[in-house]
């Protein structure tokens, strides 16, 4: 029996009913965490919009971040990106406008002990103004020139910032001993 071809004009013959396999359940206890961080950049007014993380923070207390939150199951990461966004400054990015600026692999973090990996967004279109929308969890939300960083600054986000702004490198490795 012939199988159907592929684009590529090569002809795959088709797996027997007892061949066929079913996605497998995850192994969340050694998943890597998956997030999403946006840098809303408003190049107008050369600045980006920050978050302080508050005194009830889960961690990085008192520190600068971007708007950054964890992937739910089942969520495209950038979906993850829209909805954080949302849910902590109030702006609305459609995911279309997003663009991949920045990936951070991390060996381990507070919520994170078989690792992180997030996906660093930058949106240069929006609507709404910001404000803070999770006062539980962070202290301020503000735009911030770009030449005016604060110096506490998550160290991941600060690295994926930086390296947006100077047009790379786009990749950041943090804890690992390699």
């Amino acid at each position: 029996m012939l199988g159907n071809p592929t684009p590529e004009g090569i002809t795959v013959a088709p797996r027997p009913e007892h061949e066929i396999r079913t996605a497998l359940p995850p192994a969340l206890e050694s998943m890597t965490l998956l997030a999403a961080s946006v840098i809303v950049h408003d190049r107008a007014a050369d600045r980006v919009l920050l978050i302080r993380r508050g005194p009830r923070a889960k961690f990085a207390r008192g520190m600068w971040d971007l708007p950054t939150g964890k992937s739910d199951p089942g969520e495209p990461v950038t979906g993850t990106a829209v909805r954080e966004l949302r849910e902590e400054t109030g702006l609305l990015v459609k995911a279309e406008h997003l663009r991949l600026a920045h990936v951070v692999h991390g060996a381990r973090a507070v919520e994170s002990p078989n690792g992180y990996l997030t996906v660093v967004f930058a949106a240069h279109e929006w609507s709404g103004e910001p404000g803070n929308l999770e006062p539980d969890k962070h202290s301020q939300v503000r735009w911030t020139p770009v030449d005016a960083l604060p110096e506490n600054f998550v160290p991941s986000s600060a690295g994926a910032l930086r390296g947006y702004l100077a047009g790379g490198p786009r990749l950041s490795l943090m804890r690992w001993n390699t």
